[in-house]
């Protein structure tokens, strides 16, 4: 197997600025039952995903153990220069993830969930990035570009090996959670054009990229709805003008996101598959078996359903065939709510058929169901029933603080509690960084670290977080959050194993102690809190001291809440408590985690 490659090319971060919130959603009707997924006794009773901690990675930018894949459909990944090379292919795929799970990385780092890009295979050409500037050619190596959802991008690699990964993750007890999108399929693009002839001047179509085409690129789009051969208006919602969306009241599921081919999501009479899809794998044959598998192809049937049951199927389908443990569903406020219900329906259907079909794997008994967070604009830890209704556990916290900031996190943590504690099935799902937006304090990633990973509910730390992965020059692009998805430096682990080991060592409390992410917070002082799991009869007790003057000696008052003695869990020190109180001794940690002592 190769060695991944270490580059310092960073890139790209897709879209805008997303629209205002939309406040307003119907709650779908459609009920829930979990009853499908009652199985005997999980092999691990300590995981809950109210507080896993997530890891989240570009399967592209991760690590590339296969250069024959690099160039798939005749993709070009260096237009010669960094700044142009923002959003091509860079040649992560399944075989370096792979290397790297074998290698124990994400056990070591102690996370519990592997959050992977879609594996869907993407439109083959590019769009214009920055829209009319044009200034980078922009792939659809992030998975946001779905062309077709019944088979691998062969990019990331075949099915084999793409089931590989899963397996082995499920045999370190780490969960996989894949990206499901409905609201939309991929650009058009000139190339796609032309070898699925599908635009009437396809044949006439340049492939090649130029910095002057962005308008041209343009007019190409505006022309897109009247192809009878792509994703007809049967399939797709005509854009409005902006006069018209002001005027309605449910813009938000008429608006057509980034100019992307938008499915009529609430469609519910029957269309056949788009005619390009059919010749596509009339063409193909078998000779794409490697990146799809026989129960996929019987899905590529035309029947009587809408634009979304397709979608839905297919997506379902990967959950029955390699056992994905949940979803992050992008753009939630733009899908009508009964298709999420019925989404979620299938998937948790699709992973009990998993875990019956496959008894040899640890993960067929594991009983929870599919986990379901949403990507709503601007979410908080606010609860919003109309979305818990339909299947979502959480939305993707974007609010939480970036600064690393000791002295006013203890006040945010109690309320991130709080709102754990005051809803059933429902919990903060928080990042510093992520595809969409990279501003922690990347000079104070210790303390950013400390801040969140303390933090209650469920985690989403960023790849190359934990050895503070840098930007590239694609941020100096007009479009300047491509350079938050650089390529993984894997150069940067020696050079940064201090961040990296205070990550894993926070990372193995976390796992270790339910407290820290599931449990009651009492606050002590601005600086200290208590943690309790369970809320009656608590099993599990915590102090955390905050010390933002570490290298100082410390009095901790933890009252008699931990007993008489203790051990502070960063150092492993056992220390005695003396009239309510604990000496800490200074030190090179900016936090101290206080336990009973065995």
């Amino acid at each position: 197997m190769k060695n991944c490659k270490n580059r310092n090319r960073e890139a790209a971060r897709f879209g805008i600025t997303r629209t205002s919130l939309f406040a307003c959603l119907s709650v779908g009707i459609i009920c829930i039952s979990l009853n499908a997924c009652k199985k005997p006794a999980s092999t691990q009773p300590d995981f809950a995903w109210e507080r896993a901690s997530v890891y989240f990675l570009l399967t592209d930018r991760f690590c590339n153990g296969d250069t024959t894949n690099d160039h798939s459909y005749g993709r070009i990944t260096d237009y010669g220069s960094e700044r142009l090379n923002a959003s091509t292919f860079h040649g992560g795929d399944y075989v370096g993830l792979l290397q790297k799970i074998q290698e124990g990385y994400f056990r070591d780092l102690g996370v519990d969930v592997v959050w992977l890009t879609d594996p869907y295979e993407q439109i083959h050409g590019w769009t214009t990035g920055s829209g009319i500037v044009n200034d980078f050619p922009h792939y659809g190596y992030h998975g946001y570009y779905p062309l077709d959802y019944t088979q691998m991008d062969k990019n990331y690699g075949t099915v084999q090996e793409f089931r590989a990964v899963v397996d082995a993750l499920h045999g370190q007890g780490i969960r996989v959670m894949l990206g499901a999108n409905i609201n939309d399929v991929g650009y058009p693009t000139f190339i796609d054009a032309k070898e699925q002839d599908y635009a009437p001047h396809a044949a006439a179509i340049d492939t090649e990229w130029r910095k002057e085409r962005g308008a041209e690129y343009m007019q190409f789009l505006s022309d897109a709805y009247s192809w009878p051969e792509w994703f007809t208006t049967e399939w797709l919602r005509q854009p409005l003008s902006a006069e018209a969306l002001a005027c309605d009241p449910y813009r938000y599921y008429h608006e057509t996101l980034y100019g992307l081919p938008d499915i009529l999501t609430e469609k519910n009479e029957p269309v056949s598959i788009p005619l390009f899809l059919r010749r596509k794998w009339e063409r193909e044959g078998n000779a794409n078996d490697a990146w799809t598998w026989p129960e996929m192809k019987a899905l590529r049937q035309d029947t009587t359903i809408a634009p979304s049951d397709y979608q839905i199927r297919w997506i379902a389908a990967w959950v029955e065939e390699f056992g994905i443990d949940g979803y992050r569903c992008d753009v939630v406020e733009f899908v009508h709510p009964e298709r999420w219900a019925q989404l979620y329906e299938a998937c948790n259907q699709a992973l009990y058929r998993w875990r019956l079909k496959h008894p040899e794997s640890a993960a067929s008994n594991w009983t929870d169901p599919i986990m379901f967070t949403g990507d709503h604009e601007d979410a908080y830890i606010t609860y919003l029933p109309e979305y818990q209704h339909v299947g979502f556990s959480s939305m993707v916290n974007m609010l939480f603080p970036k600064d690393g900031n000791l002295h006013t996190i203890a006040a945010i943590w109690q309320a991130y509690a709080d709102s754990l504690s005051a809803h059933d099935d429902w919990y903060p799902f928080s990042y510093l960084n992520n595809a969409y937006f990279r501003d922690a304090a990347m000079d104070r990633m210790a303390d950013c670290a400390t801040t969140f990973l303390l933090a209650p509910g469920a985690v989403q730390i960023f790849y190359g977080d934990e050895i503070a992965r840098l930007q590239s020059e694609a941020r100096l692009n007009v479009d300047a959050a491509q350079a938050f998805r650089s390529d993984m430096d894997w150069s940067r682990l020696e050079q940064q194993q201090e961040l990296w080991q205070h990550y894993a060592k926070l990372l193995a409390i976390r796992r270790q102690h339910p407290a820290i992410g599931s449990g009651k917070q009492t606050m002590i002082d601005s600086l200290t809190v208590l943690r309790t799991y369970p809320a009656e009869a608590p099993q599990d007790r915590l102090i955390i001291r905050l010390r933002p003057n570490a290298n100082s000696a410390d009095s901790v008052f933890v009252a008699n809440h931990l007993g008489n003695r203790v051990v502070e869990l960063i150092s492993g020190n056992t220390l005695p408590v003396s009239n309510g109180f604990v000496c800490l001794p200074a030190s090179d940690t900016n936090v101290a985690i206080l336990t009973p002592a065995r």
